[in-house]
């Protein structure tokens, strides 16, 4: 049996992003978007209120850093979800964050944060809240690389529990993608009832 909770933005797991924007005097900021992912193979999306200052900062810029927050940093990366950066102004600061200017674009990547995709804004619709950014790059610091391919153990990203509002850590891997579901074709069917 089942129970019904009615539309709920409920899905497993979702993935605590750091978006970071400069602001047109170079000013970094940070905020926590947990509304969001992949939504083509150079594209990622979120669902961001307009009142934002990563928003208005977007307007200026057009161009923005994603980082993944991890669990050495979940206070920091809380932080910058709880506080906005229109009322406090050393946001950034007060998290415990250093940028530097990405490669690719004027978009600030958290040096505590070690895995960053670099983004230039395709279109925010200001109706449906909806921000698009195309992937131009995907930068990972050296000390998260195993056979020089960002190793999520090392990464140790967390992960957001929209139910119960906590995080979590990642747990173990238990399969391999693209690959363990052909066992089924080769038996001919499944062994789950």
């Amino acid at each position: 049996m089942r129970k019904n909770f009615g539309a709920k933005a409920w899905t497993y797991p979702q993935p605590v992003y750091i978006i970071g924007t400069y602001d047109k005097n170079g000013v970094p900021n940070a905020m926590n978007a947990a509304w969001g992912g992949i939504s083509n193979s150079t594209e990622i999306s979120f669902c961001l209120a307009s009142n934002h200052k990563t928003i208005k900062n977007l307007k200026e810029i057009g161009e923005f850093t994603v980082s993944i927050a991890t669990e050495e940093y979940l206070k920091a990366c809380d932080y910058v979800g709880i506080i906005s950066g229109n009322k406090e102004p050393n946001k950034f600061e007060n998290a415990g964050f250093h940028h530097t200017k990405a490669e690719k674009i004027n978009a600030p990547i958290i040096e505590e944060l070690p895995m960053s995709l670099e983004c230039k804004m395709i279109s925010y619709d200001e109706k449906t809240e909806i921000l698009r950014g195309m992937i131009i790059n995907v930068s990972a610091d050296e000390s998260i690389l195993t056979d020089s391919k960002i190793d999520v153990k090392k990464l140790n990203p967390i992960i957001f529990d929209p139910i119960h509002t906590a995080y979590w850590s990642m747990g173990e891997k238990v399969g391999n993608a693209f690959s363990d579901g052909k066992e089924i074709i080769k038996g001919g069917g499944s062994n789950e009832k």
